[in-house]
């Protein structure tokens, strides 16, 4: 047999939990034809992965691509971390099924929710599409370089139902809107969808609706969840992915009886930064839930979640009723409202009660935290010409405010004003306890992830993720081996979406394949890039040390360099 490309010479550590091996690997027609001793003559092109690690491409759970791929075929972040496979459609939120009138009022919505520039959207999504069955058909004519599956958001599901965003929120469904939910949801899954999904935090959520409502799935009536878990569990395939409460997903579990991915497992820490003994109470009760048949699984938050971020689009301080209402608006709106002296003294007001927004989500009075304080937060640049601006830059906001002799509420305020809201700000990196990552990482309810890869493309870069747990988890902490952190990240996670025949190396499989260096995994400074439809940036993040990554037996990227292959394949649930 002759090869279209051979790896040669690599340690292979083939996701299942084998013990790792040296051999060859020769690739015919997207798949994996052998795995041992080939002679270099029978390859008509070879990689040299003497002193490499080769191993299954990581599958990322937790995206929202949805529209990105339209423009990005290789979903930046992720694409260049060595992901090879992403699931999208999570939190309920999506863009099918979705009619003409209601495109605009979709994108408005996930624009300020997920924070996904509403430019990009506008210029970059084709919308040849009505039904979900049509979207998959579009994503599958889409070039990509990587495969994608996708959930089937409750919230497009319901405006389609209802007829409107405004009605949804306002009401359950009645008996004949039921009949039509579930012909769509039956409809969605016999085209490939992975399951659906949805938020459920209720009212006090903080990824919020264009107008700063909650969204529909946080307003849902117990017994609309009730039947559509059913349905799903009539149909007898697929999973559901929730945000929210534990209870939630029992609720889910049990009506459904269909795995549940729930979010979030995560290190956490206490009003003083001291690791939090949050994370057990999860860990114990996923294996609660489990051992009576409640089949849920974590996604475990396991890279640091820093933000970098302007006022111009932040949206994760609508924790706060105050702080919500002041970023909704227009450029010119907002920095009015800043300005308002009846509405600062309401946020001094809110922050002397101990009740002040943390940046990602929660307040002050929280005992446990994933969130940063404000007065925490480090002016990262400014943007005019201004000396005594500039030199407060690397400074925090507590610093500066001493400094400046005001409140850390105005000098905050002050200094975006200055700016017209384009001072940007960032949180201070935190470390996380070994021991706590340890555990969280090797809970057996557990995958890593929860990349949120596509949102937040002006806030956040943890599609970084397999990098980081490889390099500073594995490597330098050694909270788990190779070989368990591969299955986690590539078969568990595939196991967990219902993805078939992806997830490991063997013979007859896709040839989805990373090789790479893992004394040199790193990543790079954080970057600003203006390459997006209308202009818009977002924030970049290379690494060193991934030599190759392959999809479908494609090389996609070669020293973190994109080769402008679009290899990659719409994975219909239950298809591959």
């Amino acid at each position: 047999m002759n090869y279209d490309l051979m790896i040669r010479g690599g340690t292979v550590i083939d996701g299942r939990r084998t013990p790792r091996f040296r051999a060859d690997i020769g690739i015919v027609d997207g798949h994996i034809a052998t795995i041992g001793r080939i002679a270099p003559s029978r390859a008509h092109r070879c990689v040299d992965a003497d002193g490499l690690i080769v191993a299954p491409g990581v599958i990322d759970l937790h995206t929202h691509y949805d529209s990105q791929v339209f423009w990005d075929p290789w979903c930046a972040i992720s694409g260049q971390h060595g992901v090879t496979s992403v699931v999208i459609g999570n939190c309920g939120f999506g863009f099918a099924p979705v009619q003409p009138t209601n495109r605009e009022r979709a994108m408005l919505a996930m624009a300020r929710n997920e924070a996904v520039p509403l430019e990009c959207m506008r210029e970059g999504m084709p919308w040849d599409w009505t039904t979900y069955p049509e979207f998959l058909d579009s994503l599958e004519r889409t070039s990509k370089g990587l495969n994608l599956m996708a959930y089937i958001g409750i919230n497009p599901l319901m405006v389609w139902v209802t007829g409107s965003v405004e009605t949804a929120k306002a009401r359950g469904l009645n008996p004949a809107e039921r009949e039509i939910a579930a012909t769509l949801l039956r409809e969605a899954m016999d085209a490939g969808a992975c399951g659906w999904s949805a938020q459920l935090t209720g009212d006090r959520s903080i990824q919020r609706d264009y107008d700063g409502t909650p969204m529909i799935t946080d307003l849902m009536r117990r017994e609309d969840l009730v039947f559509l878990a059913r349905t799903l569990g009539d149909i007898g395939r697929g999973t559901i992915q929730m945000i929210g409460p534990p209870a939630m997903a029992d609720m889910l579990a049990a009506e459904s009886g269909r795995p549940v991915i729930f979010n979030t497992l995560a290190p956490r820490n206490d009003q003083h930064g001291a690791p939090a003994e949050a994370h057990h109470q999860i860990i114990d009760w996923l294996a609660r839930a489990n051992g009576e048949g409640r089949r849920i699984i974590a996604q475990s938050v396991t890279c640091a979640i820093d933000y970098q971020f302007t006022l111009e689009d932040w949206n994760l301080f609508d924790s706060s009723p105050l702080w919500r209402d002041l970023t909704l608006g227009t450029i010119s709106e907002r920095l009015a409202k800043m300005r308002d002296p009846a509405r600062r003294r309401a946020l001094l007001d809110e922050w002397n009660a101990g009740k002040a927004p943390l940046a990602g989500g929660g307040t002050e009075e929280l005992d446990v935290r994933l969130g940063v304080s404000i007065d925490a937060l480090v002016l990262a640049w400014v943007t005019v010409e201004d000396p005594e601006l500039k030199r407060w830059e690397g400074h925090t906001v507590r610093e500066i405010a001493a400094g400046r002799g005001q409140h850390p509420l105005d000098a905050f305020l002050d200094i975006a004003i200055a700016c017209d809201l384009a001072a940007g700000w960032q949180s201070v990196p935190r470390d996380f306890d070994p021991d706590v990552m340890r555990d969280v990482a090797n809970c057996p309810y557990a995958v890593p992830g929860l990349s949120d890869g596509g949102a937040h493309t002006r806030f956040l870069t943890t599609g970084t993720y397999p990098t980081e747990f490889l390099a500073t988890w594995v490597r330098d902490n050694q909270v788990m081996d190779l070989e368990q952190a591969h299955w986690r990240l590539s078969a568990y996670s595939a196991q967990a979406a219902g993805m078939r025949n992806r997830g490991w190396l063997a013979e007859g499989m896709p040839a989805d394949i990373v090789v790479y260096e893992l004394d040199r995994l790193a990543l790079h400074p954080i970057q600003r890039v203006h390459d997006w439809p209308g202009g818009a940036w977002h924030f970049d993040r290379k690494a060193d040390g991934w030599r190759i990554i392959m999809v479908n037996g494609e090389i996609t990227f070669v020293d973190g360099v994109c080769t402008g292959a679009t290899p990659g394949r719409l994975l219909r649930h239950g298809q591959g």
